[in-house]
């Protein structure tokens, strides 16, 4: 086990931003359990391990490390003992039928829990607009309990990529037709939008199928996160 030298502490501080990330296509993962989990199912994205505890063993060049350089390099207010530098999963080209689009998410830990439950409700692909939060923001990787190693995630011109898709559409408005009682294709595109603004303009003109979750009590609206579990519910009942 190597000592962690001050250039490798440098290089893991600079991947903190997000240009330094996808330039190199490495991110940090953080946290005892996720780490351990990572070495468990997805070992070939590690490139490196740091630790704190001398007794700690992994097939990935490890360094050793103390708990004030720990700090230095954690993005949490208390660092844990573990924190892997990992490879940006690559996903082969198929064919997808369940696809959730999200259209300008900000919050990390919004974007992380929605990812997470689109790997649970077996969306098979997400795409995002440009706008929308970096999936390998630490809080994003937090919160998405390694679904990100599961299922594929895409930037792009949200617009373009809707207006090309023969897919039917679905987006959450709050002009929408009633979920409940909307006919729903399983083999769909499901849009979202952001936490204050919604689904913009220009992707709001693709949608086919306008939806709304009904309210009975006097909360303005649902947290995007908590909607998006609420839509993909309904969608996997396999309706239509």
């Amino acid at each position: 086990m190597e000592i962690l030298s001050k250039n490798k502490i440098k290089w893991i501080r600079s991947l903190r931003l997000k240009k330094n990330r996808d330039a190199e296509q490495l991110f940090i993962v953080e946290g005892d359990k996720m780490v351990r989990e990572l070495l468990v199912q997805w070992s070939k994205y590690v490139v490196a391990v740091c630790t704190t505890d001398k007794d700690f063993i992994c097939d990935s060049e490890l360094f050793l490390t103390e708990d004030r350089i720990m700090k230095e390099l954690s993005a949490h207010r208390t660092p844990s003992k573990l924190l892997a530098i990992v490879r940006m999963p690559k996903f082969e080209e198929e064919s997808t039928t369940r696809i959730l689009a999200i259209d300008g998410v900000q919050d990390p830990g919004n974007m992380g829990t929605i990812i997470r439950t689109a790997d649970w409700f077996g969306i098979e692909k997400v795409v995002c607009s440009k706008e929308t939060v970096d999936i390998f923001n630490p809080k994003v990787i937090q919160s998405s309990m390694g679904s990100l190693f599961r299922i594929p995630v895409e930037y792009m011109d949200l617009s373009h990529y809707l207006k090309q898709s023969e897919l039917p559409i679905y987006g959450a408005l709050l002009e929408g037709k009633n979920l409940y009682q909307a006919s729903l294709e399983e083999k769909a595109i499901i849009v979202v939008g952001n936490e204050g603004s919604g689904i913009t303009a220009s992707v709001q003109d693709t949608i086919d199928h306008p939806v709304h979750i009904p309210g009975k009590g006097g909360a303005e609206s649902l947290n995007v996160a908590v909607a998006t579990g609420v839509i993909l519910a309904e969608f996997s009942k396999g309706k239509g």
